[in-house]
């Protein structure tokens, strides 16, 4: 095995630092890195009105990490092709986590048994963002 990890990127049109709040709250993880763009080396390329837009931000927790910033809001693209997977632990675990994502966007899945999942939803946040949560059936 090497020592590669994969973490999602996730890019918001100025409103990083309110969905960040929201992802900690969620998956009960801490901010562990938060620099704006009026504190980067780039502070005098950026307009003044952009200084308190995040130049990058790391969430991390137990299996979690998550990072994203604000890109100019003209560069900015919805998410397209892509969905964060949260895998829960227990079926009341992933309703509180669907319930909080879901909540001010759009359920596309609801949250239900399947055949493989105790739980299994999908939606997209009010930031424009798209989850699904599982919670596995155990095995036989």
């Amino acid at each position: 095995m090497t020592d590669v990890r994969v973490n999602p990127y996730l890019n918001f049109p100025g409103n990083c630092r309110e969905a960040f709040a929201l992802y900690a709250q969620v998956l009960e993880a801490e901010i562990s890195f938060l620099i704006t763009m009026g504190e980067s080396p780039m502070a005098d390329q950026v307009p003044p009105e952009s200084h308190d837009h995040i130049c990058h931000i790391c969430l991390q927790g137990e299996g979690v990490v998550l990072m994203g910033s604000d890109c100019p809001p003209d560069q900015y693209e919805k998410p397209q092709g892509t969905i964060i997977n949260v895998a829960a632990d227990s079926a009341e675990k992933a309703e509180r986590v669907f319930a909080q994502l879901s909540a001010g966007g759009q359920v596309t899945m609801a949250l239900e048994e399947t055949f493989w999942a105790e739980r299994f939803g999908m939606c997209i946040d009010r930031f424009g963002v798209p989850w699904m949560v599982n919670c596995d059936k155990p095995m036989p």
